[in-house]
């Protein structure tokens, strides 16, 4: 497989698994990044899904470097 499609793919799974696992425990802690309006509730869930997104994605790239390595 191409190393490129490789890196593309793997930065996707792990943006949107770590995106999705952000929701569902935001949800759990009662924010809603889908709620209507902009109160503390969809902020706060928008922040966690940003940053569960973007820890999914470093979490890939240590992978595909872990992986390199080995």
């Amino acid at each position: 497989m191409h190393p490129a499609l490789i890196e593309g793919l793997s930065d996707a799974i792990g943006f949107v698994g770590g995106a999705l696992a952000a929701y569902w425990l935001g949800r759990l802690l009662g924010f809603d990044p889908l709620a209507p309006g902009y109160d503390a509730s969809s902020v706060g869930g928008i922040v966690l899904v940003g940053l569960g997104g973007g820890g999914g994605l470093q979490l890939a790239r240590y992978w595909r470097r872990k992986s390199k390595a080995d």
